[in-house]
């Protein structure tokens, strides 16, 4: 068993438990948040999922500029699973953060700046694996691909800035707020702390996910060299 296939094994246990450790420190002993109630313990999902989505999208980002660079399929597979597993929690941020916002804004959705990007930013790599499918040559769709995700990439500083460069029904920064020069906690320690072990187990998900799909797809390749050169 290789090194990859020896960390998907512990992932595959590690991840779940964590995840599971995390649900019941949540709902069950992190306190209510006093304006919100309860519907605000979703942002334990809401957060956690957004820091992924921001890290899965970079991975294409700097992989697909590797695949550029070096023409290596190795690359392009990282790149391609990364983008996956962003497009899936992309998913759950709009989809939390339309189930909390119907309580606190009284409705699912409105046509707000962060929402707006983010959306933009779920359909760009919507079309980023249309692209995938419509090409049959491997190495057009690994450099058209790298090149849309590159691209589509940028929408994320734009996301991650628009409560502060337009006027916005989405609060500010969730983790942190600057005070007198200073990064200050944005939340009681009775708070934050779930919220980071949320993050911590995210992120071991998204390693397991990224593991798992990126030995599928080698395997996927390989087979498909393999067909290609019984058919020469």
């Amino acid at each position: 068993m290789d090194s990859a296939a020896r960390w998907t094994a512990r992932l595959e246990i590690i991840a779940p438990l964590t995840l599971f450790a995390c649900g019941l420190w949540v709902f069950a002993f992190t306190p209510t948040e006093t304006e919100q109630g309860f519907v605000q313990k979703i942002m334990y999902i809401h957060v956690p999922s957004v820091i992924v989505t921001y890290l899965a999208f970079f991975v294409t980002f700097a992989f697909g500029i590797a695949y550029l660079w070096k023409r290596l399929l190795v690359f392009d597979r990282i790149a391609k699973v990364s983008a996956e597993i962003g497009l899936i929690f992309c998913a759950m941020v709009l989809l939390s953060g339309a189930i909390w916002g119907r309580p606190t804004w009284g409705t699912y959705w409105v046509w707000d700046a962060r929402l707006t990007t983010t959306l933009l930013l779920f359909l760009i790599f919507l079309g980023y694996f249309l692209l995938r499918l419509s090409v049959q040559d491997r190495e057009k769709e690994a450099r058209f691909s790298s090149v849309l995700g590159i691209i589509g990439f940028l929408d994320i500083p734009i996301v991650h800035k628009s409560v502060e460069w337009w006027r916005t029904l989405h609060q500010p920064s969730t983790l942190f707020k600057v005070q007198e020069g200073a990064a200050k906690p944005a939340m009681p320690p009775e708070l934050l702390y779930p919220l980071l072990a949320c993050m911590f187990a995210m992120l071991l998900f998204y390693g397991y996910l990224l593991l798992l799909r990126w030995q599928m797809e080698e395997n996927q390749d390989q087979l498909h060299e393999a067909l290609a050169q019984e058919v020469s």
